[in-house]
């Protein structure tokens, strides 16, 4: 399969036209496949909540557009819930000096879109597991 601009075109448009402001496109083989392969068209404005995945690594490629990816460090809470501090923020863009990079597993992390038209490539192992509430912050 070939990736092309014009398959970014309507991707953006479906996420524009979205009202969460984001739309991906399943880049698996089948349904039966054990990877998890994806782009993902993401708006200015998306609400994406800090998360993180604690059965994978995730890669982040940004094919076009500019967004950051935002990293949090869990200072501890007396209550035993995370307390979830801001540590780095990263932006990729296609031309700038970070085009990838590699969120460990267990990272809690959330991604800003900067700019109309952004799509990653998002890349992870193994099958689609939904995130639990323990994975999600509100």
């Amino acid at each position: 399969m070939k990736i092309t601009q014009s398959l970014l075109d309507e991707l953006t448009a479906q996420a524009k036209a979205s009202p969460r402001l984001r739309m991906n496109y399943d880049l698996r083989n089948s349904s039966e496949d054990g990877s998890q392969r994806m782009l993902n068209a993401i708006e200015p404005g998306s609400p994406l909540p800090i998360h993180r995945h604690r059965q994978s690594s995730e890669t982040v490629v940004c094919l076009r557009g500019r967004l950051q990816e935002v990293f949090y460090n869990d200072a501890g809470s007396s209550t035993g819930s995370p307390n979830l501090v801001e540590a780095e923020v990263i932006e990729l863009a296609p031309d700038g000096p970070v085009v990838a990079l590699n969120i460990p597993i267990g990272q809690w992390h959330t991604v800003r879109s900067l700019e109309s038209g952004t799509v990653i490539l998002e890349c992870k192992d193994g099958a689609y597991e939904p995130l639990g509430p323990e994975d999600i912050m509100k």
